[in-house]
């Protein structure tokens, strides 16, 4: 019998399963690789692997003994019923100890199902979230784990090794929580990027619509932003998709590509998972709705012949106006973070799972996708009070909403004037607006509730908790439903 000589085994050789080995094998680890398609173990350990401390396998069988114990292995295939087929196929040679890690972009429901069925089988499971695509899992990726935290001790080393590093060195890597905390962490992370992608696009069609912008014109704009506030990986590859063009037509590249995005589910994911916490996300549910409404190409050039609106003539200063959306796109960035870190406490309060904020913007400090300067400013935030309710109360962040709110505001009424749909901007400042009142029609809404529904109502003079019913026809008698909230 062999002995075993791999630190780490990985299955599911596609791009980020095959970088990801390369990450590992650079920092130290022999890494061993299996794929449901075994020629292409060969191809890899030959070609991109060649002469690395790599050890293929052609059976999970194989696999397993050539792994040190605690064997460690990460998965990467496709989320879903895929993910149970390699656990299950893997579980008869495994024993009591041995780790499974999910890195891919999994529902964090599956990641805390699976987790408890292998800890009745003696097996630590761990569902990690992998930000930074191609790239990042080559070089450094964000890297979000979550799961049996008697596993963290043995895959802390090679994670926090491979993971992104700022500036100080310290790794963009660190537990999450339990049970599927990790992978949901990631999920509000991809939601986070929906709602950055939006507000980007929306900052690009202002300034194409209303001032008539060229593209390389607005790398210009693009370029000077990401040396503010708005500092940050999406601004930068913005910059940089402007400033390319066609090499067969010398067009811009943008100008060529059908506005029809498309979507993988992780930003539905994070809405129903808002809806079913009863957290306010807006900004993320507009710009999930934006894509879906994008794909709809058909039928919006059908609406475009027969649905008219307001002839856009923006007569304003444009640089004013530029000035104005950096402030309208930075603020709108504020508020879909505090979406998502009140969905995170939310959640958190749900499951019974400790996050640490303040740990997760540094998660997210480099490597990722949203990777951005102001992050530096929301682990303060925590860092300075974990308890924080919602971050647009840090002194810090109250105040850069509040030097950003007339620019803001200006920008969403010129968008409505002249009729350009910019949903996540306008949904972010409504936001904004909502919270920071302390009285919302709401009341009108529970009277209308009783009325038709005797869902009764609480009264502005008597306690909190009491609850009232009103006969409002003279008809309904004194019956009414009991009080809930779904």
């Amino acid at each position: 019998m062999t002995t075993p000589t791999a630190d780490i085994g990985l299955i599911g050789l596609a791009v980020m399963g095959e970088n990801l080995v390369l990450n590992m094998e650079s920092h130290g680890s022999t890494v061993a690789v299996y794929n449901r398609t075994t020629s292409k173990v060969d191809e890899f350990v030959n070609g991109r692997g060649k002469g690395k401390k790599l050890v293929g396998a052609h059976t999970v069988q194989d696999l397993v003994a050539s792994l040190k114990r605690p064997r460690k292995i990460m998965i990467m295939v496709k989320a879903g019923s895929a993910v149970d087929a390699v656990i299950e196929e893997l579980l008869p040679f495994l024993e009591p100890g041995d780790i499974l890690i999910d890195g891919g972009n999994t529902h964090f429901p599956d990641t805390t199902r699976r987790a408890k069925d292998l800890k009745a089988k003696g097996i630590l499971f761990v569902g990690t979230g992998v930000s930074g695509g191609e790239e990042g899992a080559l070089k450094g990726p964000s890297i979000m784990p979550g799961g049996d935290p008697e596993a963290w001790p043995s895959v802390k080393p090679i994670f926090q090794a491979i993971a992104a590093k700022v500036d100080d060195g310290t790794p963009c890597c660190d537990w999450v929580g339990p049970e599927g905390a990790g992978h949901f962490v990631k999920m509000v992370h991809n939601g986070i990027e929906y709602g950055d992608m939006q507000l980007i696009c929306e900052a690009y069609d202002l300034m194409k619509t209303l001032l008539g912008l060229k593209p390389a014109e607005m790398h210009d704009v693009f370029a000077r932003w990401n040396k503010g506030v708005l500092d940050s990986y999406l601004v930068e590859i913005t910059r940089d998709i402007l400033a390319y063009n066609d090499p067969d037509s010398g067009t811009p590249m943008v100008d060529l590509i059908l506005d029809a995005a498309g979507q993988k589910g992780t930003g539905k994911w994070t809405v129903v998972s808002a809806l079913d916490t009863g957290t306010p996300l807006t900004l993320i549910g507009e710009a999930v709705f934006a894509r879906c409404l994008s794909s709809q190409k058909d039928e919006r050039v059908e609406a475009a012949k027969v649905l008219s609106g307001p002839k856009t003539k923006y007569e304003g200063d444009p640089k004013t106006l530029i000035d104005d959306i950096e402030m309208a796109l930075y603020a709108s960035k504020v508020i879909s973070y505090a979406q998502g870190y009140a969905l995170m406490n939310a959640m958190g309060k749900e499951a019974g799972w400790e996050i640490n904020n303040g740990g997760v913007a540094l998660m997210w400090r480099g490597g990722c996708i949203i990777r951005s300067a102001f992050l530096g400013k929301i682990k303060e935030a925590f860092d300075k009070n974990p308890k924080l309710t919602n971050l647009v109360l840090d002194p810090y962040f109250t105040g850069e909403l509040l030097r950003a709110q007339e620019g803001w505001r200006r920008v969403c009424a010129a968008a409505v004037t002249n009729g350009v749909p910019i949903p996540a901007m306008s949904s972010a400042l409504a936001y904004f607006d909502g919270y920071r009142s302390d009285r919302l029609p709401a009341n009108l809404l529970q009277a209308q509730r009783d009325f038709f529904g005797a869902h009764t109502y609480e009264r502005t003079d008597k306690p909190r908790g009491q609850y009232f019913h009103t006969n409002w026809t003279g008809r309904g008698g004194t019956t009414s439903s009991t009080s809930y909230n779904v």
